[in-house]
């Protein structure tokens, strides 16, 4: 029998390890799958929502489309689908998926008061998140590595063997049962991972990077672990001082700086632009119309000769109240995204220091579930909303009737490209800290036993 498989019949001989690894395991297990569901709701729903949208585009169609048709009507009722499908990665780390609207219907009136007008929540208290893969790694895998390595040293002095363990030659003993201990926590992680990845098709080098990601983090543990253990003599003593560091790392320290972000960069709701914008459109109903379509023009110079009409309404000067709503809160939207992608950006940096906040950053930019994926879906809907709006104007301005013809040449929203992309910095602020750890662990058992 190899000194290999000794250690590995001792470790599953013990009932408190076995029932670790095992939870671990079912942990993981759980949270793929629950994640899978989770994607799988979410796709269920894009499809119903569609079906639904093309039953109500057919209705308006029918309703409004003649052989003197009016433009106005038509934008004004036919609402169009926008969706953002999950991710491949996305089972893995939900991040934001469950907060933000993932499906939106838009028409071609003003942009803010649609876009955030589905906002149900504040980023900011948005703080361990779902029930899902990036989850149990972050918040209970450190749990198992306190159980698996707390008492490495000072069980072996509490059983009388350690002086017979120190006598041995090299300390190999010590590198098999860390090194035994960490491969099976970061099996315990991958497999699920793996299993799920290729289920859902997802990239081999996202994939890649969150096993990678996991092994860090995993390594940070356990050298901390071997760290306390090699200072303090007893277990209970190891036990609770990791315990404490996982409160500390996990929980106090990340929702610390984040109230600290928080209050370091204000920023106010989404649901106030939506207000803002109607706020403006409603003020376009008390001020001269050629006070509406100068500001209109000045931005879209082509129709400036298309702005009479008889009569005390015309869609023509609907539609550009509405866009003059948009442009009249153009700067906040500016302000309200910036502040966000300031706490984004500070909430990396926070990750170079704690590991638990740079491994959830790093998977959750690889899934690409995070605040810049969804900025990159709302980005999406702008254009098209954009496109929406310039197919109407013609219409509008040169008093074209819109026939059921022109339905079909309505523009339709093509899912945005994905933008997952790799935090590398944040990945080399985690490898350093985790090399930082294991060396003092390593040093620490060093110390422990003799060899220098």
């Amino acid at each position: 029998m190899t000194p290999v498989h000794a250690e590995a019949l001792l470790l599953l001989k013990s009932g408190r390890n076995l029932v670790a690894l095992l939870l671990l395991v079912a942990l993981s297990v759980a949270a793929v799958w629950s994640g899978s569901v989770q994607v799988s709701g979410q796709q269920e729903v894009i499809e119903r929502v569609a079906q639904a949208q093309e039953e109500d585009l057919a209705a308006v169609e029918q309703a409004q489309a003649g052989p003197r048709g009016d433009p106005g009507y038509a934008g004004y009722y036919a609402f169009m689908l926008t969706q953002d499908p999950p991710p491949a990665l996305a089972f893995a780390a939900m991040g934001l998926r469950d907060l933000q609207p993932y499906v939106l219907r838009v028409r071609a009136l003003g942009l803010q008061q649609q876009l955030y007008d589905a906002e149900i929540y504040n980023p900011e208290l948005a703080l361990p998140g779902v029930f899902d893969w990036a989850f149990v790694l972050v918040y209970l895998t450190p749990l198992v590595i306190i159980a698996l390595a707390h008492d490495l040293v000072t069980g072996e002095r509490e059983a009388g063997r350690l002086r017979l363990l120190l006598s041995l030659p090299g300390g190999g003993v010590w590198r098999r049962r860390v090194i035994l201990r960490y491969l099976l926590v970061v099996i315990a992680l991958g497999l699920p991972l793996i299993v799920g990845a290729c289920l859902a098709a997802a990239p081999m080098t996202g994939t890649a990077a969150m096993l990678l990601t996991a092994a860090l983090y995993c390594a940070f543990w356990f050298g901390l672990a071997l760290l306390l253990g090699s200072l303090l003599r007893a277990s209970t003593t190891a036990a609770a001082a990791m315990t404490g560091c996982w409160i500390v790392l996990t929980l106090i320290l990340p929702t610390l700086g984040n109230a600290v972000i928080a209050r370091a960069i204000p920023a106010g709701k989404g649901i106030d632009l939506t207000l803002a914008q109607r706020e403006a459109v409603h003020a376009g109903w008390d001020i001269p119309k050629s006070e509406t379509f100068e500001r209109f023009f000045s931005s879209h110079p082509q129709w400036r000769e298309k702005g009479q009409f008889e009569g005390r309404f015309h869609w023509k000067w609907y539609y550009a109240m509405h866009q003059v709503g948009d442009e009249a809160v153009a700067e906040d939207v500016v302000a309200y995204r910036t502040s966000l992608i300031a706490r984004e950006d500070w909430t990396r940096r926070l990750g170079y220091v704690l590991p638990g906040v740079g491994a959830m950053t790093i998977v959750h930019r690889l899934a690409d579930t995070d605040q810049l994926g969804q900025f990159a879906y709302q980005d999406s809907i702008a254009g098209f909303h954009e496109k929406l709006r310039h197919f109407y104007y013609p219409y509008l301005f040169n008093d074209r009737p819109f026939t059921r013809a022109d339905f079909n040449q309505i523009p339709r929203y093509a899912p945005r490209v994905q933008s997952d992309s790799l935090a590398v910095v944040s990945l080399l602020m985690l490898m350093l800290v985790a090399a930082l750890l294991a060396y003092l662990g390593a040093r620490g058992i060093a110390r422990v036993s003799g060899v220098q």
